[in-house]
C-alpha cells in the first residue's frame, strides 16, 4: 500500500517536470526564432557593402519584401520590417483577518512599435551600388 503510493508520488512528479521542461523548452525555441531574425540595423551596417551580388545580399538579409526597377530598369530591393513589443506586469495580494478577507490587484501594460526599412540599389552588373536605411520607434 505504502509503495503503491510512492509509486504514485514519484509519477506524478517526473510527470510535473516533464511539463515544466517542455513548457520552458518551447518558450526557448520560440524567443531563440524571434532573435534569429536577421534584418536589424546594426546588420545593415555591418554586413551590407557596395559592390556585393544580391547572393550575398541575400545571405545577410534573407529575402526583400518588395523587389522592383528603377528609371532605367535595374533592380532595387526593399526589406520593410514592422515589429511590436508588448510588455504586461500585474500584482495581486489577498490580506484576512479572522473572518474577513481583501483581495486587490493592479497591473499595467506598454506597447511599442518600431520599423525598419532598407532599400538597396543594384547597378547593370547585379551588384549594390547604393543602400540606405531609415528606422523609427513609436
Amino acid at each position: 500500500m505504502i509503495r503503491n503510493r510512492i509509486m504514485t508520488i514519484l509519477v506524478i512528479c517526473c510527470i510535473s517536470c516533464f511539463t515544466g521542461c517542455v513548457a520552458t523548452r518551447h518558450a526557448a525555441n520560440t524567443q531563440a526564432g524571434l532573435q534569429g531574425d536577421k534584418l536589424t540595423v546594426g546588420t545593415v551596417q555591418k554586413e551590407i557593402k557596395k559592390g556585393m551580388s544580391g547572393a550575398e545580399v541575400a545571405a545577410a538579409l534573407g529575402s526583400p519584401n518588395i523587389v522592383s526597377t528603377d528609371e532605367q530598369g535595374r533592380e532595387v530591393w526593399i526589406y520593410d520590417k514592422i515589429s511590436t513589443d508588448r510588455v504586461q506586469s500585474e500584482s495581486s495580494g489577498y490580506g484576512t483577518l479572522i473572518l474577513l478577507g481583501y483581495r486587490g490587484s493592479s497591473g499595467s501594460s506598454s506597447t511599442s512599435q518600431k520599423t525598419l526599412t532598407v532599400i538597396i540599389k543594384f547597378d547593370n552588373d547585379k551588384k549594390v551600388r547604393d543602400f540606405a536605411y531609415h528606422t523609427s520607434r513609436f
